[in-house]
């Protein structure tokens, strides 16, 4: 099969095209004959520093959808043709390739009218922004809500479902340019991140009360302060990094809650139950989908050949909504 490699650990550009064996699945997996796959900033972060659980050439990638070609001993609920879509173990053998491996309980089956390429944008993404609002955060309407980089594959899918639950307002960090775009995902309340101080405008949006919610996918450094901007029992879901002085922060009388998120954790829990979660999330979120209750964000189609190139300009944050990979 084809698919995309690195030979050791490193950045994009070392990533080059190869010629694989195709995987067979064992005990309760699936094979898939990947027909849409996608980029997430975790390909880039994971590939740069390799694990000592990969064996090279190994191949990247995390989220993909496609057609059940094999099915493993033990398989229920499942059969040869059945379309599917899956968040893969970065522990793993990845999705940049024609045919990729999962455990059968953690893939969803796609519903009538979903396209693949559809199906591969939103695993990591959308499940990392699914889980946080209604299980971490648990967004009540008409309760505020901050979200972080609006524009990308999280803040979008964040977005589109806070306004699903009736958040009010609903804030974003964006730049000038994604402005009307993130509007149109149903943002309230757009800063530009560049000129303007983010907790000033969030506590100017909320008359000083601070919002009940904050979604951050971007660094310890933003996390902490958010700290800040959060009301009295706000909670704050984290992404990419903790506060370090969360303890001490805040003085009592303004309580508040901090999830630290891994959406991949799931693989290397060894909890069949969060595994089948993962699974569930999956199908809700495409239904979600199927509905045309949530829009897929696929922003532009590239190539096997194009992940190195598109890659890079991912870690430069200059992607709107989501990449996918097209076989």
């Amino acid at each position: 099969m084809r698919a995309m490699v690195i030979h050791a650990p490193g950045a994009p550009d070392t990533f080059t095209m190869a010629d694989m064996p195709i995987p067979e699945p064992g005990l309760g997996e699936i094979r898939v004959q990947i027909k849409a796959a996608s980029l997430n900033p975790a390909d880039y972060k994971m590939t740069a520093n390799g694990n000592p659980a990969w064996q090279y050439p190994f191949i990247p990638g995390l989220d993909a959808a496609g057609i059940v070609d094999a099915v493993g001993e033990g398989v229920t609920g499942f059969v040869i043709g059945d379309h599917v879509a899956y968040h893969g173990s970065f522990m793993k053998p990845g999705t940049y390739a024609e045919y990729g491996i999962t455990k059968a309980h953690m893939a969803g089956r796609i519903p009538s009218g979903v396209a693949f390429e559809e199906a591969a944008a939103f695993p990591c993404a959308g499940l990392t922004a699914y889980q946080a609002l209604l299980d971490k955060l648990n967004v009540k309407a008409g309760r505020s809500i901050l979200i972080h980089a609006g524009a990308g594959g999280v803040g979008g899918y964040a977005i589109q479902l806070a306004k699903l639950l009736g958040a009010s307002p609903i804030i974003t960090t964006a730049s000038a340019a994604n402005t009307d775009y993130v509007k149109q995902l149903g943002a309230d309340v757009v800063i530009d991140y560049n000129t303007e101080d983010v907790v000033a405008r969030v506590m100017e949006a909320t008359n000083g009360l601070g919002v009940n919610y904050i979604l951050n996918s971007l660094n310890r450094v933003t996390a902490q302060a958010d700290l800040t901007t959060l009301s009295f029992g706000g909670q704050l879901a984290c992404i990419a990094g903790a506060p370090e002085t969360v303890a001490d922060f805040q003085p009592s009388y303004k309580t508040f809650s901090v999830h630290k998120m891994m959406i991949g954790g799931a693989h290397l829990s060894g909890d069949v139950r969060a595994e089948r979660e993962l699974g569930t999330m999956t199908e809700e979120f495409m239904q979600l989908i199927s509905d045309r209750k949530l829009n897929a964000i696929v922003e532009k189609k590239i190539s096997l050949e194009e992940i190195p190139a598109e890659l890079t300009r991912l870690a430069q944050r200059h992607v709107r909504g989501k990449i996918v990979v097209v076989m």
